[in-house]
């Protein structure tokens, strides 16, 4: 290279020399077309009396002693120091002047760039005065830097674009302190301002139908490897089937609805990465985006934007960015609204921010703003969303610190479709927005204003340390089926709430009785863990808490039926800022539900296949009803007793509620299995057209029934298989704001000294009960005592008093009739027990009637009566109750003839006749009754001995009667 050293042509003032290996660098690739030769040189002016000045760009233009391969170095574009000096080559080429990296001169002559390691906007002729339509100057450089693939550095400025649009952007750009002032009055309907794209072309991919009905097979949840996709590593690849319309907008007539699509980027072998929620049958299209081998980053700036979008009803405007490439990064950028102006416009705009086939993109320490949509007086408003973020078919999108807020005016900053695996970090927005198909949405440690998360989709949704202003935390779209097929968490959030007179609730399903064209349904697992309703500044708020809303239906109206969580757990849900607490869920129709699970109910137990735990939950103490009201309750599964399930994987709960405060609360005629702990319950209803099916257990609970007068009982507790009390205390009524211990017996399972119903171990009467039933004189009577301590279901439900009189006797019903069933009978004295049919002794009597005499030949020819004392009057015993005579004894005294025949006589007559007597005198032997004589007596029976002797000898002896009495009594 000839470089000149006559300093009449290089005139370096102040200024060292430029070396070959410097200017090489500087070249780049353009040196190898200077090795032949040329100059470097300031370019200077000559001003009589003043010396050499260092010329700008503009006035090289005019400069006459230019050569060819001269490398020429400004001082400036318009003026000296104006941040626009930079080199050129002096060429013959002709090439077409874009006044930045082509500029003509004199003699036919033109100065190419050459830019070295970035270019500016100076360099391209920004004036950066108000006037000029600078983003001309800045489109131009951006081509440059596009085309030679260099940064774009401008650090420091001041730039104004108007009219300009569809700046294309493809290499880094570093804004630093720049500001950009954005004429709105200049926005389209068609174009961007910014579009940050890839060079890289999109490719359509066609496959054998071998490899195309081998990729449909593998379209499906779950999949992870599509092999046939592998050629197209490191590529976003989208596939739709335009024939298969899913998503149908519900309240928007002739709406057709979404393609069935998904997107996923493709790593090594066919290695996916993004779920894939749908099933494909076919396809009609699929593309594929290269993803670009390193990110685009555009770093700094401050953006004004005027206010003034034009136009009235025509559509959605561009204002911002388009980001069309992947790996891309946005970060440290402010943008706001000129000072002193206002959001005026009265057309929507996209989005600032607008991202479309994309993976990979971030936004980082980001501040934009909402747009003013709902002003007063309607004249104002803007008629549709007007969004500050915008795009559609987004993989791995994260906003990290990104702030956009405003009041209730504002609409919401996002408005998106198609996002998948989206991650929020530390940013606070006034409004999280996915219309259609989110999936996997993770936000933490942020602030959501007044316009919430309004979500459709499925996978994840992870929420953290998230605070939200407004009424529903997460609020599920309902025009896109209210829909979330995954997983949702919820962990240390606060909802603030804003409206305090109307309902709030941490999630909110309502989906319309529609035919969204696909499944929709409220998550596969819900988890709510430390949630707080806050009403700090609200305390005297008065509208109701909803931890969930459900919809009225589990089927749609076409059949369609709603998918419903496999596990449902709420833990530690409170309210701070009042002392109104929350209502967990209302369930009406559990019948219809798909919980793509197998569960049932038969005589024998609940399969359950859905587990709802709501534990440490403050429930609300709803106002006082009647006991069989569902006007407010915490808690409701409803349904007939009659009505059916469609089948195995309907809806059949186990449900746990533990330390959750008040409860008012209906299980009605559903299938389910319950357990309350520490809770105390208001009311209970489960029966509706037949009983609960299913079981109830309460452990560790108070029972105080808080209802208004309705003539009812205060619970109806009447589930298939049974009730259980374990630990639990009964307090009296509170009937119209008075306690009534006078009615505790309309607690239908309870009387107290007469009934209680189900299995119970170890309950309690409260301190208000006894203090009632000692100023009554009533005493808790030991029996009663004794089954409140353990009372299995099959017994009685009625008390059967173990000791009293003999009027007092329980009823055989009463103790169910039970063989040794023990009383102690105090008119008695003694113990006695029912045997089945009577009231009987623990063990039979016996009995003997002695009676003595002697006969001699000169007894009558009918006998003599044996004694039973000297002048008894009747010579009888008396049989006191009835029985039967098992012996009758003789003694013959020494001496006497053993020839005698003994009648026993019952009543005066003659019963038992013909006993010979028998063996010798001086011994006693047990006369056998004839075998056709019934030795049994009634109580009050007399009866008396005879004897006859045939012979004249004398007979002297003894009979005694034994009897063995009836137990019965």
């Amino acid at each position: 290279m000839n470089i000149h050293e006559d300093k009449s042509k290089e005139r370096l003032i102040g200024k060292p020399r430029l070396s070959r290996r410097k200017m090489l660098a500087i070249l780049g690739s353009t040196g190898a077309a200077l090795a032949a030769g040329s100059t470097v040189v300031w370019a200077t002016s000559h001003q009589a009396g003043n010396g050499n000045m260092q010329m700008t760009l503009l006035e090289l233009t005019t400069a006459q002693n230019l050569e060819e391969n001269q490398v020429i170095r400004t001082t400036g574009y318009y003026t000296a120091g104006d941040g626009g000096g930079a080199e050129y080559i002096v060429r013959t080429a002709q090439l077409p002047e874009d006044g930045g990296s082509v500029i003509n001169l004199q003699n036919g002559l033109q100065a190419h760039l050459l830019a070295g390691q970035s270019v500016n906007y100076y360099m391209f002729g920004a004036k950066g005065d108000g006037v000029n339509d600078d983003g001309v100057q800045i489109k131009k450089a951006h081509v440059y830097a596009n085309s030679a693939k260099l940064p774009v550095v401008q650090l420091t400025g001041e730039f104004w674009i108007k009219q300009t649009n569809l700046i294309t952007i493809q290499t880094n750009v570093q804004w630093g302190q720049t500001i950009l002032h954005i004429d709105e009055s200049y926005n389209t309907r068609d174009k961007q301002r910014f579009l940050i794209s890839s060079a890289k072309p999109q490719q359509t991919i066609t496959l054998s139908a071998a490899d195309k009905a081998s990729l449909l097979s593998k379209l499906k949840p779950g999949t992870t490897i599509i092999s046939e996709l592998a050629p197209y590593k490191n590529c976003l690849v989208i596939v739709a089937d335009s024939n298969d319309r899913i998503g149908i907008r519900a309240g928007y007539q002739g709406n057709t609805g979404w393609a069935k699509e998904e997107l996923f980027a493709v790593e090594e072998h066919g290695r996916i990465i993004g779920d894939i929620a749908w099933t494909f049958q076919n396809y009609t299209s699929l593309i594929a985006y290269p993803c670009d081998d390193h990110y685009l980053v555009v770093d700094g700036g401050t953006i004004y934007l005027s206010g003034d979008n034009p136009g009235q009803n025509q559509g959605y405007w561009y204002n911002g960015f388009t980001v069309s490439r992947s790996r891309t990064i946005i970060r440290n950028q402010w943008v706001g609204l000129e000072p002193g102006n206002a959001d005026i416009s009265l057309e929507p705009r996209h989005g600032f921010y607008t991202f479309s086939r994309s993976y990979d993109v971030t936004l980082e320490n980001v501040r934009l703003l909402p747009w003013e949509k709902n002003r007063p007086g309607t004249d104002q408003d803007v008629l549709h969303g007007t969004y500050g973020i915008g795009g559609s078919r987004v993989l791995n999108a994260t906003f990290r610190n990104v702030t956009a807020e405003g009041s209730t005016i504002h609409w919401g900053v996002f408005g998106t479709n198609l996002f998948k695996n989206f991650r929020v970090e530390n940013c606070r927005l006034n409004r999280i927005d996915v219309h259609f198909h989110c999936w996997n949405l993770y936000v933490r440690d942020s602030e959501i204003g007044y316009h919430g998360f309004t979500l459709t989709g499925g996978g994840d949704l992870f929420v953290e340390n998230t605070k939200r202003f407004g009424n529903d935390f997460l609020s599920f779209r309902q025009d896109y089926g209210a829909k979330w097929d995954g997983h949702i968490r919820l962990t240390n959030c606060r909802l603030v709430v804003t409206n305090p007179n109307s309902e709030a609730r941490a999630l909110n399903f309502s989906p319309s009785n529609f035919d969204y064209k696909y499944p929709i349904g409220y998550g596969q697992s819900i988890r709510v863990h430390n949630f707080v309703f806050d009403y700090v500044a609200n305390p005297a708020g008065t509208g109701v808490c909803r931890v969930m809303k459900t919809a009225a239906f589990s089927a749609t109206s076409q059949g369609h039926r709603l998918f419903f969580p496999q596990l449902i757990e709420f833990v530690g849900v409170t309210v701070t800022g009042r002392d109104k607490g929350v209502r967990i869920m209302e369930i009406p129709d559990p019948f219809g539900y798909d919980v793509r699970k197998s569960g049932g109910y038969d005589d024998q137990q609940v399969r359950t296949n859905c587990h709802m735990r709501f534990e440490n939950i403050q429930c609300e103490k709803t106002p006082v009803q009647a006991s069989q009201s569902a006007t407010h309750v915490n808690f409701l599964l409803g349904g007939l007793g009659s009505a059916p399930y469609t089948d195995d994987r309907a809806l059949y709960p186990k449900i746990e509620m533990i330390n959750c405060g008040d409860l008012f609360v209906h299980f009605k005629g559903a299938s389910a299995d319950v357990r309350m702990a520490g809770c105390r319950v208001n009311s209970i209803d489960a029966y509706e057209g037949g009983p609960m099916r299913g079981r109830i257990v309460f452990d560790a609970c108070d029972i105080q029934a808080d209802v208004v007068e309705d003539n009812k009982n205060f619970y109806f507790l009447s589930p298939t298989h049974g009730v259980t009390f374990l630990n639990c205390t009964i307090h009296p009524p509170i009937v119209d704001g008075t306690a009534r211990p006078d009615l505790l017996a309309r607690y239908e399972f309870i009387d107290v000294n007469n009934k209680l119903q189900h299995s119970h171990l170890n309950t309690r009467l409260s301190k208000a009960l006894h203090d009632y039933f000692a100023t009554a004189g009533i005493s808790v009577l030991p029996e009663y005592i004794d089954m409140l301590k353990s009372h299995h279901e099959k017994d009685s439900i009625w008390m059967a008093r173990r000791k009293g009189s003999t009027a007092d006797r329980p009823a055989p019903s009463k103790f169910q009739s039970e063989i040794g069933y023990l009383y102690y009978d105090t008119d008695l004295g003694r113990m006695i027990v029912w045997n089945g049919t009577a009231w009987a002794l623990p063990a039979a009597e016996t009995g003997s009637g002695h009676f003595y005499g002697a006969v001699n030949a000169q007894t009558p020819a009918g006998g003599a009566v044996l004694k039973r004392a000297e002048g008894h009057p009747t010579q009888e015993v008396l049989m006191t109750r009835a029985g039967r005579l098992t012996a009758c004894i003789s003694h013959i005294a020494a001496g006497s003839d053993t020839a005698a025949t003994f009648d026993i006589w019952k009543n005066g007559q003659l019963w038992i006749g013909g006993l010979a007597a028998i063996g010798n005198a001086g011994e006693t032997h047990s006369l056998p009754f004839p075998p056709a004589a019934d030795p049994s007596f009634s109580a009050n029976d007399r009866l008396g001995v005879r004897v006859h002797k045939p012979s004249s000898a004398e007979y002297n002896g003894t009979i005694d009667l034994l009897a063995s009495y009836s137990d019965n009594l």
